[in-house]
């Protein structure tokens, strides 16, 4: 979209990495994409290739392998894998999510070991949260950590876990003390080839079809108090300090995916004839794109204004809900009447609209659901 209001956080740096991050996209992603949709999986080897080109290691210090910027830098990507259409693989849990949560609350010790790897590509990280019987109600996890000699001994399950069945570690929630509740929850680096660490079948999904989605079980997994991250019954804290970021990185890919999807749609409807002229030509077309481009435009400056905010550690986790809340029912609404103006065609599969409408739906239900962002907000009032 050209933009009324100039977004003014970018510097030349910004723009050339934006460019490489098109580039790799367009080049070594989009023409083999359709085959990672239908294998329900993605290769590790363009994991690695990303990590060549930098993708995963944006606000990474730069001692533990990473390039040493900030959000702003983790943004772009994003925003490109957004408008280019690409769900997976699942770079911005990976480099965005789980990678600052470690470099945050790690030892020394535990991100010069960790980060580098995952920075290159050669580890593949998952998070695991959601259980079986529960959702975002992080107090009511089952899964238990139970201090046995020198060890902690694991049990429990996990569902839904993004890049579960590739994976070499999953950042797992655990209860330490349940009669805590939500102060009784630590977290664990777990390797997944450990005994008692198995994998339940790859879950088909509405949408994200290139990105695998697992059920993970742990059956008396014995783990080190060396992959512990942070201290023990410091989970709640860490999540709540992970989850806001994560909340705006769903935000920032709502935003990208309703631009492009205007974009496309303005360019689709000038061009489809129906009843002897353009679909643009229709009033109610031109109507509903201006209003779909004004409310975009309205939301990437707020949305800008968050990731600069962020960048400067100043987002607060009511914001971020905020964001996450707006943002995503945005694109759900402006992806919806996109694709109505596609007409049939909208509804086929090659259509980039389709696969941007079916990706975008669970937005509204990561990082906790929306019905979750509006009492955290209602909290605050």
């Amino acid at each position: 979209m050209q933009f009324g209001i100039p977004r003014t956080m970018f510097a030349e740096e910004h723009v050339i990495f934006r460019e490489t991050v098109a580039r790799f996209l367009k080049e070594e992603v989009l023409p083999v994409y359709s085959d990672w949709e239908e294998a329900g999986i993605t290769p590790r080897n363009i994991w690695l290739r990303a990590g060549e080109v930098g993708l995963l290691g944006t606000s990474t210090a730069e001692e533990y392998g990473g390039i040493g910027g900030d959000f702003i830098f983790d943004s772009i990507v994003i925003e490109e894998l957004g408008r280019h259409g690409v769900s997976a693989p699942s770079w911005d849990m990976h480099a965005y999510i789980i990678a600052p949560i470690l470099q945050k609350f790690c030892t020394e010790e535990q991100k010069k070991e960790w980060l580098p790897k995952m920075v290159a590509g050669e580890w593949i990280s998952a998070i695991g949260l959601t259980e079986p019987g529960g959702g975002s109600d992080m107090k009511e996890i089952k899964t238990s950590a139970i201090k046995d000699g020198n060890e902690y001994v694991i049990n429990g399950a996990k569902t839904f876990i993004t890049n579960g069945h590739i994976a070499d570690y999953v950042l797992l929630a655990t209860k330490t003390e349940p009669k805590l509740g939500a102060k009784g929850i630590s977290m664990f680096w777990v390797d997944m080839s450990l005994p008692g660490v198995s994998k339940g079948k790859n879950l088909k999904k509405i949408g994200n079809k290139a990105q695998d989605t697992a059920e993970l079980f742990f059956d008396d997994v014995r783990v080190s108090p060396a992959n512990m991250v942070g201290e023990e019954n410091q989970g709640w804290a860490l999540l709540m300090d992970g989850l806001a970021q994560e909340r705006l990185v769903v935000a920032v890919r709502s935003v990208a995916m309703a631009e492009v999807a205007v974009d496309q749609t303005i360019e689709y409807t000038k061009q489809r004839k129906t009843f002897g002229q353009t679909v643009f030509e229709f009033q109610n077309t031109q109507f509903k794109l201006a209003e779909m481009s004004a409310d975009v435009e309205v939301g990437r400056v707020f949305i800008d204004s968050c990731i600069e905010n962020h960048a400067k550690g100043q987002m607060s986790p009511v914001v971020a809900a905020k964001a996450k809340l707006w943002a995503t029912e945005l694109a759900d609404r402006v992806l919806d009447d996109c694709l109505q103006l596609h007409g049939g065609y909208g509804y086929m599969w090659e259509f980039p609209i389709a696969r941007a409408w079916a990706d975008a739906r669970v937005h509204r239900i990561y990082a906790g659901t929306n019905e979750v962002m509006k009492y955290i907000i209602a909290k605050d009032l």
